[in-house]
């Protein structure tokens, strides 16, 4: 059994890479899809202070589809190019949202939610979908942020690909 280790560094950059540490041993091995992200999101989810959210969203093809998460009950269909997950998918960049509210077709899935950050995931040039990653704090995010979920959603990835 996995158990997660408390992250002990004291800036951000250092409780990233303890957590992208973690990330590696608890995929390691496993190339399930739906899995994989369960465990991703609930170790993400219980890792980071100040979140509301995490989870996933799978592309079908035609539209985001929310997957594996922890959190409130979530949207379900998201188009791409629609709020803040479908603009990560349609842009393939890294939505890093300081308030929502702010966001011009922003999707309100939990009223509590306050700041977003979205990063796309793709295989070469094939959308999987998007992590998400939402708080009930005001700016919780960063460009800290932006760089340690981008090394754990690549963490992701390539445990999809058994890397």
């Amino acid at each position: 059994m996995f158990a997660a280790a408390s992250l002990t560094s004291a800036s951000k950059p250092e409780q990233y890479a303890e957590l992208c540490e973690q990330a590696r041993g608890l995929l390691h091995g496993e190339r399930d899809r739906i899995a994989n992200a369960a465990n991703f999101a609930a170790l993400v989810y219980h890792a980071l202070p100040d979140l509301n959210w995490a989870g996933f969203y799978f592309f079908d093809g035609r539209e985001l589809v929310v997957g594996p998460f922890q959190g409130r009950p979530a949207c379900v269909r998201i188009a791409l190019g629609t709020g803040v997950c479908g603009a990560a998918a349609a842009t393939r960049q890294t939505q890093v949202v300081r308030d929502v509210h702010a966001f011009p077709g922003h999707i309100a899935c939990d009223a509590a939610s306050r700041s977003e950050i979205v990063v796309p995931l793709f295989d070469g040039e094939r959308l999987i979908g998007v992590w998400d990653v939402d708080s009930p704090k005001l700016a919780r995010f960063d460009d800290d942020d932006r760089a340690g979920m981008e090394q754990l959603a690549s963490i992701f990835v390539a445990s999809l690909r058994g890397m």
